[in-house]
C-alpha cells in the first residue's frame, strides 16, 4: 500500500449513544446503513443526484442479479418517456460487492427538472439536467473554508444564524492562543503569533503540510480559470467572505486567510532553524466533542519544524508570487521572499522529519520521504523567478522524469511529486520544449490510467479497489483535477468525462447511493465528524453547511463506530454517515479543496468557449512569428503574429512563450499580456477573440533587456505547442 494509504489514527472522540443496527438489502447488495438523518439507498438505480450537464456524460449504475441487459426509460417531470434504451451488464463489481448494469442517456440533450430514470420497475431519485448545475456546489464548496477560518468571527450576514459563531483562538477566554503560542518543551524558548489559518478538519489544528497544499489547490483552481479566460466566476464579489468588493478575486482572498497563516509559522531570523516552517499547531491534548473553537480551553503548542512543512511553504508562497502580483505586488514580494527563505532553510536541513509519535492533541502527519516536496517546490519557485538555480533543483531532482511522480492514488500530502508536473505543464517556462511534452505527456497518461480504471468498474471510480483508504474522496476528486488538466493540454473530450462522471460518484452514483457532499443530493451525508457542527450531539449545534465533503470508505474501519457497524464491508460500502465515525466521516481542507476545484471546473458553460464542452479553450494548430521591430540599449517593441492553422475556429486564445534572458514586458497593444518571471502569456481582446481557420491576430509589445535580446524559442496556444 502506498505512504499516503494509512494516515495515523488521528481521534480519540467521545462516542455518541446513537449507533445504528441492521442493514438494508436491495437488489441483492447488502448496504450498511447510514446514522440518524441521513437516508441509505431506497432505489437500486445509482444516479448524480443533483443531475447532469446538457452536454456531459450521464450514466447511471443499477444494481441488479439479473444477467440479461435491461430496459431503461428516462422521464420528465410530467412523467413523459423522454429517452430508453437497454443497460449494459458488467456482472460483478469487486470494489463495491455488487451485481451491476449500467444505462448510458448521454444522448438526451434536453433540459429540466425532476427527471427520474427507471429501470426494471426501480426509479431513481429525482435529479435535473441543466447548464447551471454546479453553480451553487461551486459556491458552497469553496464557502467550506471560511467556515473553517480561525481567528475571525464567522458572520451570519455570510453563513446564515445557524452557522455564525465568534472568532476562535485569538488568546480571549479561555482560549490561550494562537496569538502568543509557546513550543512543545525543547522545540523552543519563545512565543509565535501563528492565529488565522484554517482549521485542518473536525479539530481545531492546523497543519502546515494539509494547508499548503490545499492552498495551491484553492489558488491553482483560479489560475486554471484564468487559463480558460473564465476566471470571473471565482472573482470579487462573487463568494461568501468579507473581503468581497476589494478588487481582488475571492478566491484568492480565501486563500490568503491560510497563507497569511502559513508565512506565520516560518521561523523568524535570528533564531535556530530560521526560514523552516514549524510543522502545526493544535492543543496540547485531544479535545472531547462537541467543542465550538473559542469554547477550547487547552493550550497551544507549536511542533518541531520539519522539512515537509517548509517545502510545503515554500511552494505556496511562490506560488502567490506569480498569482497575486497583478493584485497586490507588495504581497506576492512578501510571499516570494518567504518562499526564498523557506527554500534556503530547507536546503540547509533536508531530513528533519516529523516523527509518526507526535500524535497526541492533533494528527502527526509524518512524511519521511521530502524528494517529491523539494521538486514541488522548485518547479513553483523556477515558474515564479525563471531563476536557474531553480531551474536545476528541478532538471536534477528523480522525480523530473520519474514514471511514478502520478501514483496509482493520485497525489496527497505526502505525496506531491504530481502537483510539481502539473506546475511545469501548465506553467509557462524556460524548460527546453521536449522537456515541456515529456511532462505533459506524463500528465495526460495518467489521466489515460484514471479513465481506463473508471471504464472497468461498474460505478466508474478512478481509484483502484484497494484505493478505499482514510480520505479515499479526496483522492477522487484528485484524480479528477488530473484528467481535468489532462483535457486543457489536450482538447480531447474524454478527460473532461472522467472528471464529471467522478462528479457522479461523489454526489450518488456509487455503492451506497448517497452524496457524499452536504446540502447536495435528496440523499446527502450530514452528520460529519466535527466540533461545531455537531446536532447529531447537541440539537442546539447546526448540522455542516452545504458543501462540505465528507472522507468517504474507508476499509481501514479507523474508528470504533465503523469497527463495530461496518464489519464485513466491501472496500466502497466502509462508509457510514455518523458524527463519532472520524475514519470515514470527517471533513478536511485537503478534501474539500480539490472539491472546489472540480465544482469549479465542471460549472463553466460549454456555450463560452467555443463548444468545446467545458472550460478550456482546446489546444490549437498554430504558427507564430515574433519579430523584434526595434532596439535599443535597454529596450525592445516587437510584433507577434499568431496564426491558426487548424480546421476548426478558436474562440477564445491566450499565447504563451518564456523570454530566454531575462526580457520584461512594460507595455502591450491589441493583446492583455502579463508577466511572471519569464514567463509571458497574452491573452485575446474582444474584438480578436475568434481565429477562424487560417485567420491571424497580431499583437505588439514593449520591454526592457539586459544587453542581449534573443527571440522566444517556442510558443503554446492555449496549451498546445505551436510550429
Amino acid at each position: 500500500m502506498p505512504r499516503t494509504t494509512a494516515p495515523p489514527l488521528r481521534r480519540l472522540p467521545r462516542l455518541s449513544a446513537a449507533l445504528l443496527t441492521g442493514t438494508l438489502l436491495l437488489g441483492g447488495l447488502a448496504v450498511a446503513p447510514a446514522a440518524s438523518g441521513a437516508t441509505a439507498a431506497t432505489t437500486a438505480v445509482r444516479v448524480n443526484q443533483v443531475g447532469y450537464l446538457p452536454d456531459g456524460p450521464k450514466r447511471a449504475t443499477v444494481v441488479t442479479t439479473a444477467t440479461q441487459a435491461l430496459s431503461w426509460q428516462l422521464r420528465n417531470a410530467a412523467g413523459t418517456v423522454v429517452a430508453s434504451g437497454p443497460t449494459v451488464p458488467r456482472g460483478a463489481d469487486a470494489p463495491s460487492g455488487q451485481s451491476v448494469q449500467v444505462a448510458d442517456f448521454s444522448s438526451y440533450r434536453g433540459t429540466g427538472t425532476g427527471y427520474v430514470l427507471s429501470v426494471d420497475g426501480s426509479g431513481s431519485v429525482p435529479f435535473d439536467i441543466r447548464a447551471d448545475l454546479y453553480d451553487a456546489l461551486r459556491s458552497d464548496a469553496m464557502a467550506f473554508f471560511h467556515h473553517q477560518r480561525s481567528g475571525i468571527a464567522i458572520d451570519a450576514s455570510l453563513v446564515g444564524a445557524a452557522h455564525a459563531r465568534p472568532a476562535g483562538h485569538l488568546g480571549v477566554s479561555p482560549n490561550k492562543g494562537d496569538v502568543s503560542v509557546p513550543c512543545q518543551a525543547t522545540v523552543c524558548d519563545y512565543t509565535q503569533d501563528v492565529r488565522g489559518g484554517w482549521y485542518d478538519a473536525g479539530d481545531h489544528g492546523k497543519y502546515v503540510v494539509n494547508g499548503g497544499l490545499s492552498t495551491w489547490l484553492v489558488v491553482n483552481s483560479f489560475e486554471r480559470a484564468e487559463r480558460a479566460g473564465k476566471e470571473a466566476a471565482l472573482g470579487d464579489s462573487t463568494l461568501r467572505v468579507p473581503e468581497r468588493g476589494n478588487g481582488v478575486p475571492d478566491v484568492l482572498d480565501e486563500a490568503r486567510w491560510e497563507l497569511d497563516f502559513l508565512m506565520r509559522m516560518q521561523v523568524p531570523a535570528g533564531k535556530p532553524y530560521a526560514g523552516m516552517a514549524f510543522h502545526k499547531v493544535h492543543d496540547a491534548a485531544w479535545t472531547g466533542m462537541p467543542l465550538r473553537p473559542d469554547q477550547d480551553a487547552q493550550p497551544r503548542e507549536l511542533h518541531r519544524p520539519s522539512t515537509a512543512a517548509t517545502l510545503n511553504l515554500a511552494a505556496a508562497a511562490a506560488q502567490c508570487a506569480r498569482v497575486y502580483r497583478p493584485y497586490d505586488s507588495a504581497y506576492a514580494d512578501r510571499c516570494l521572499s518567504a518562499a526564498r527563505r523557506a527554500w534556503t532553510a530547507a536546503q540547509a536541513n533536508p531530513a528533519m522529519y516529523a516523527p509518526s509519535s507526535d500524535s497526541t492533541g492533533g494528527g502527526a502527519y509524518e512524511d519521511a520521504r521530502v524528494t517529491d516536496e523539494f521538486y514541488w517546490a522548485a518547479a513553483e519557485l523556477y515558474a515564479a523567478t525563471g531563476e536557474s538555480a531553480y531551474r536545476d533543483a528541478v532538471t536534477s531532482s528523480s522525480w523530473h522524469t520519474s514514471a511514478d511522480a502520478f501514483s496509482p492514488y493520485g497525489f496527497g500530502w505526502a505525496d506531491t511529486a504530481a502537483l510539481g508536473r502539473l506546475v511545469l505543464a501548465t506553467v509557462p517556462t524556460g524548460l527546453p520544449a521536449s522537456d515541456v511534452a515529456r511532462v505533459r505527456a506524463s500528465v495526460t497518461a495518467a489521466a489515460d490510467g484514471y479513465l481506463s480504471r473508471m471504464a472497468a468498474q461498474g460505478y466508474a471510480v478512478p481509484v483502484p479497489a484497494d484505493g478505499y483508504f482514510w480520505g479515499s474522496n479526496g483522492e477522487v476528486a484528485n484524480d479528477a483535477v488530473v484528467m481535468a488538466v489532462a483535457g486543457e493540454l489536450t482538447g480531447d473530450a474524454r478527460y473532461r468525462a472522467g472528471a464529471l462522471e467522478t462528479m457522479d460518484y461523489l454526489l450518488g452514483r456509487n455503492a451506497l447511493g448517497l452524496s457524499y457532499v452536504t446540502g447536495h443530493g435528496e440523499s446527502a451525508a450530514q452528520n460529519q465528524h466535527h466540533r461545531f457542527w455537531a446536532h447529531q450531539l447537541d440539537a442546539s449545534l447546526p448540522h455542516p453547511p452545504a458543501g462540505s465533503l465528507a472522507g468517504g470508505p474507508n476499509s481501514g474501519l479507523q474508528d470504533p463506530i465503523a469497527a463495530q457497524r461496518l464489519a464485513g464491508c466491501a472496500p466502497a460500502a466502509c462508509y457510514i454517515d455518523h458524527i463519532d465515525s472520524y475514519s470515514t466521516n470527517e471533513v478536511a481542507v485537503n478534501w474539500n479543496a480539490p472539491l472546489a476545484w472540480l465544482a469549479a471546473y465542471a460549472a463553466e458553460r460549454a456555450s463560452d468557449d467555443g463548444g468545446s464542452g467545458g472550460g478550456e479553450p482546446p489546444a490549437s494548430a498554430c504558427a507564430v512569428t515574433y519579430t523584434v521591430t526595434n532596439s535599443w540599449n535597454t529596450g525592445f517593441t516587437a510584433n507577434v503574429t499568431v496564426e491558426n492553422t487548424g480546421r476548426t475556429a478558436v474562440d477564445g486564445w491566450q499565447l504563451t512563450w518564456a523570454y530566454p534572458d531575462g526580457q520584461r514586458v512594460t507595455s502591450a497593444w491589441n493583446a492583455t499580456v502579463t508577466q511572471s518571471g519569464t514567463a509571458v502569456g497574452a491573452r485575446n481582446t474582444d474584438w480578436n477573440r475568434t481565429l477562424a481557420p487560417g485567420a491571424k491576430a497580431s499583437f505588439g509589445v514593449q520591454g526592457t533587456h539586459n544587453g542581449t535580446n534573443p527571440a522566444p524559442a517556442s510558443f503554446s496556444l492555449n496549451a498546445g505547442a505551436c510550429s
